[in-house]
């Protein structure tokens, strides 16, 4: 059967993962593209600093407010029709950003106002698609292979980086047609995912069942697997939806995820406000911010691969979190760019590597429709710190002139992170189970 499971996972990691990464990707770079549109955009708009920091956190505020609804009806539409009407609109909506002066002449609302409710649509039309794709990966692969298929899956944010800051940089000098390069990127950068989107109608299969390009015997394997590993965690323990949402653990997981998200995001999108300052253009602070995400390329794939051998997560979470408490605390008290950027690289090495080894802690005592709930509640509250996080950088920056009171805010985020985590009562022997019944058939 070893022949089997090897031909099973080959065909379904390279049928999906390549495909879920280039959306992830797209997703993630409309989602923190604005960051490099406010190097121009807020003085074309007339934004001070803590007025971005709440436009860009308003994101995660619809986010939260329609993750778990978009993740239950995800369940029961299939990932196929709902991850591509997810995409299609927060790519029409992202290209909406070009035009808020024009929006603002049009309706009287000020370009601030605008700019708040555009950021408020485009996290509810995204809401659903991370935990979305998380949930679709557990129906396609055993508990021993998800932390480093979910690894995978988020090397599309580093990627997304380290491809896309260099563009943003870029398309910031691009002007035409009465529009200035901040405009022009929102437009561009959003035209992907309209398409990716119309892609995933066509590529995406819901069902290992409904799989043509599996042979009947693979089929049957996955099935099995997958069938077995849910009877086991409801032997231990079954949670109804209600239990599910209302479990300490899944409120001790948001908050994990919540302290890794204030952390991530408060630097992601002051991150070229940040490069900018050491005194360089627009196009080397585009080469400069994706220098972290190569760091964290390598952090995550290579913990996330180190959680699997051993089948221990709470630990590596833990670790990745003091490390990125480390560096960015630290890049607050050091003046030298250099320095500073060594510091922010070695953060992102935490940051990248948490959500591939943290995810499969909820997974290992969720099952159906209790794990697309679960899954999409601890992604939600997790991510109001998004919504935290940068306000707190920007209001801290107007208030004392620079960053590093914010950046030591967002060093404690991440430190109580790695406490909660190690406080966190998951039975480790749940995964190991799951693991060896994998390896058994």
């Amino acid at each position: 059967m070893q022949d089997v499971e090897k031909r099973v996972i080959g065909k379904v990691m390279w049928r999906l993962i390549p495909f879920l990464i280039l959306c992830y990707f797209v997703a993630y770079l409309d989602r923190v593209n604005v960051g490099f549109a406010k190097l121009h955009m807020n003085q074309a708009l007339g934004l001070s600093e803590a007025a971005f920091g709440l436009g860009a956190g308003l994101f995660f505020v619809g986010y939260f407010l329609f993750e778990v609804p978009s993740n239950i009806f995800l369940e029961r539409v299939g990932a196929r029709v709902w991850i591509a009407r997810i995409m299609i609109t927060w790519g029409i909506v992202s290209a909406a950003f070009a035009f808020i002066p024009s929006i603002s002449a049009a309706t009287g609302i000020p370009a601030a106002g605008v700019f708040y409710s555009l950021r408020l649509l485009l996290g509810a039309c995204e809401a659903g698609f991370f935990p979305g794709i998380i949930f679709y990966l557990t129906l396609w692969f055993p508990a021993i292979y998800r932390a480093r298929v979910i690894s995978l899956f988020m090397l599309a944010i580093p990627i997304s980086s380290i491809i896309g800051s260099p563009i943003s940089g870029m398309l910031l000098g691009l002007t035409g047609w009465g529009l200035e390069g901040w405009q022009w990127l929102f437009i561009l950068e959003a035209l992907p995912s309209v398409l990716v989107g119309i892609g995933v109608l066509i590529y995406l299969t819901d069902l290992p069942r409904q799989a043509r390009w599996l042979q009947h015997d693979e089929i049957a394997w996955l099935e099995n697997v997958q069938a077995t590993e849910k009877l086991n965690k409801e032997k231990i323990e079954h949670l109804s939806l209600g239990q599910a949402l209302t479990d300490p653990r899944i409120f001790m997981c948001a908050l994990v995820y919540f302290c890794l998200n204030a952390a991530s995001y408060g630097v992601a999108f002051f991150l070229p406000t940040i490069i900018k300052g050491f005194g360089v253009s627009d196009i080397q602070t585009g080469l400069l911010a994706a220098l972290p995400f190569v760091f964290g390329a390598v952090g995550m794939v290579l913990l996330g691969r180190h959680s699997d051998r051993t089948m221990e997560r709470k630990g590596h979470v833990a670790v990745a979190l003091i490390m990125a408490a480390i560096g960015i605390g630290l890049a607050g008290f050091v003046s030298n760019s250099v320095i500073v950027m060594a510091l922010l690289c070695f953060a992102q090495i935490g940051v990248s590597a948490v959500p591939p080894m943290f995810w499969p802690l909820p997974a290992s005592f969720l099952t159906g429709a209790s794990a697309a709930a679960g899954i999409a509640a601890i992604n939600s509250l997790g991510n109001l710190s998004g919504f935290a996080g940068p306000y707190a950088m920007g209001y801290l920056k107007d208030l004392t002139g620079n960053f590093t009171a914010g950046l030591l805010l967002l060093a404690g985020c991440a430190l109580a992170g790695a406490i909660v985590v190690v406080m966190l009562r998951i039975d480790a022997r749940r995964e190991q189970l799951s693991g060896e019944i994998a390896m058994a058939h």
